[in-house]
C-alpha cells in the first residue's frame, strides 16, 4: 500500500499547486488583457514563452535533482512559483490603476512568466523522487500515478478557483482580475513553507530519480509520461524520428498543437460570442474549461479502462470527436453551445492522449522504455510552445479560424493514422498515468 502520510500528503499539494496556479492565471487572462487594452496575441505570447522555457529547464532540472538533492529542488520550484505570481500580480496591478502603461505592464508580466517557465520545472522531478524513494518497486507505479493525478485536478481546480479570487480594492489600490495570482501566491509561500519545514532531508533518497513533467496548461491534461520515466531501467535510447515511434509522434505533435490552439482562444471566444465585459467573462469561462478538463478525464479515468480500447481505436475515434467538437465550438453563438462542443473536443483529446502515449510504448521493448517516456512528454510540453500563440493569432484574423483549422488538422490526422497504424495492437493503455 502507498504510503498517505503527512509527507506524501505535501508532496501532492506541491505537484496541485504548480497546476492550479498556472491554469487559474491562464482562465483570467483573457479577461484581464481585454480589460488592459493588450492585443490577444501578447497574451498568448506570455504563456509561449513561459511553456518554451519550461521545456528547456525541465531536462536540466530533472538531471540536476540527481546530483544536488530533491527537497532543495522542491524548494528552488516552488520559490519560483510564488515569486513568479507575486510579480505578475504587481506588473498587472500597476496596469490596472494606470500606474503604467499596459503595453509596459504586459511587457513586465512576460518577465514574471520567464521566472516560473525556468524554476518553476524543478520542483516535478524532485517529488517524483522523493516518492520513488519512499516505496518498493510494487507500489511506485501507484503512488506516481497518483501525483500525475494531482496535475489533471490542478487543470480542473484552478479555472474553477479563479472567478471567485477576483478581489476589490486595498484601500485606494485596485487589486480586481490580478487577484488570482496573489491567491495562489501565498498558498505557494505557505506549500513552500511547510516543503521548508517538512519534508525529509536527502540522504535517505539518493537512490531514486525522477523524469521531467509536461508543461501544465489549460486542456494539457498529464499524459503520465513522466511515471514511465521515472520508473524506466536506463537503457536503449530512441530518437523522434525512430520509425518504431514515428507515427506517434507525428500524431501527439498534430493533436498537441490543435488542442493547444483551441484552448487558448476560448477565453476570447466567450467574451466576444457572449458579448461580455472582461470582468463578467470569468465564471462562464470557468465553466467551459471545467467542462473540458472533466471531460478529458472521464475518458482517461472512466471509458478508457471501462471499453479496454487499443491504441489504433482511441486515436481513430479520439480524432473523430476532437475534430467534430472543434468545429461545434467555432461555430456556437450561446454558452451551451460553446461548452458541449468543448466538452466534446475535450473528449476527443482525452482519447488521444493516452492512445498516443501507449501506442509509443508498445512499440518499443523494455530496454527503451524510459527514452520513449522522454521524448513522449517533451513532444506534450513543446506542443504548448507555439500552439497557442498560432491560435489567438487565427482568432484574431476570423474568430472560427483557429477551431476550423484544427478540425482540418485533425481531418488529415484521421487519415493518416488510419492509413498508418496497424490493426494488431493487442493492449489497450494499462491506465491514464501511463
Amino acid at each position: 500500500m502507498v504510503r498517505f502520510d503527512r509527507t506524501f500528503a505535501l508532496l501532492f499539494t506541491v505537484m496541485l499547486a504548480i497546476a492550479a496556479g498556472n491554469t487559474a492565471l491562464q482562465s483570467v487572462l483573457p479577461a484581464l488583457g481585454r480589460s488592459l487594452g493588450v492585443a490577444d496575441s501578447a497574451v498568448a505570447a506570455a504563456f509561449s514563452v513561459s511553456a518554451l522555457l519550461w521545456v528547456i529547464a525541465a531536462p536540466f532540472w530533472a538531471n540536476r535533482s540527481d546530483r544536488t538533492g530533491r527537497r532543495l529542488m522542491v524548494l528552488v520550484g516552488m520559490t519560483g512559483f510564488s515569486v513568479s505570481l507575486f510579480l505578475c500580480g504587481i506588473f498587472l496591478v500597476a496596469g490596472i490603476n494606470g500606474w503604467i502603461a499596459p503595453s509596459v505592464a504586459f511587457l513586465l508580466f512576460i518577465g514574471g512568466r520567464l521566472i516560473y517557465g525556468t524554476f518553476g520545472a524543478a520542483a516535478p522531478p524532485a517529488v517524483q523522487a522523493l516518492v520513488a524513494g519512499r516505496t518498493s518497486r510494487e507500489e511506485r507505479t501507484r503512488a506516481l500515478s497518483l501525483l500525475a493525478s494531482a496535475f489533471g485536478l490542478g487543470t480542473i481546480l484552478g479555472p474553477a478557483f479563479a472567478p471567485y479570487l477576483v478581489l476589490g480594492h486595498a484601500g485606494r489600490i485596485e487589486i480586481g482580475l490580478a487577484g488570482p495570482a496573489f491567491v495562489f501566491c501565498a498558498f505557494g509561500v505557505l506549500v513552500t513553507l511547510a516543503a521548508w519545514r517538512y519534508l525529509p532531508r536527502d540522504g535517505a533518497v539518493a537512490h531514486a530519480t525522477g523524469a521531467a513533467a509536461s508543461y501544465p496548461s489549460i486542456g494539457g491534461q498529464s499524459s503520465g509520461a513522466s511515471v514511465t520515466a521515472a520508473t524506466a531501467e536506463r537503457g536503449e535510447a530512441v530518437g523522434y524520428f525512430d520509425r518504431r515511434i514515428r507515427t506517434w509522434i507525428v500524431i501527439g505533435l498534430a493533436m498537441g498543437h490543435a488542442q493547444a490552439m483551441t484552448g487558448q482562444a476560448i477565453g476570447f471566444l466567450v467574451i466576444d460570442r457572449l458579448a461580455l465585459a472582461p470582468a463578467d467573462a470569468l465564471q462562464p469561462t470557468g465553466l467551459v474549461l471545467i467542462m473540458g478538463a472533466g471531460s478529458a478525464l472521464l475518458a482517461q479515468w472512466g471509458i478508457i479502462p471501462l471499453l479496454d480500447l487499443r491504441p489504433r481505436q482511441l486515436v481513430l475515434w479520439g480524432v473523430t470527436l476532437a475534430a467534430a467538437g472543434s468545429v461545434m465550438t467555432g461555430l456556437a453563438t450561446s454558452l451551451y453551445g460553446i461548452a458541449t462542443g468543448f466538452a466534446l473536443a475535450s473528449l476527443g483529446f482525452g482519447f488521444i492522449r493516452p492512445g498516443f502515449t501507449a501506442g509509443a510504448s508498445l512499440a518499443v521493448g523494455a530496454a527503451a522504455q524510459g527514452s520513449v517516456a522522454g521524448k513522449i512528454t517533451a513532444i506534450n510540453g513543446a506542443a504548448f510552445v507555439l500552439g497557442p500563440s498560432i491560435g489567438v493569432l487565427l482568432y484574431e484574423y476570423w474568430r472560427p479560424l483557429p477551431y476550423l483549422v484544427a478540425a482540418s488538422v485533425l481531418v488529415l490526422l484521421l487519415g493518416y493514422a488510419a492509413a498508418r497504424l496497424s490493426r494488431g495492437d493487442r493492449a489497450a493503455p494499462a491506465s491514464p498515468a501511463r
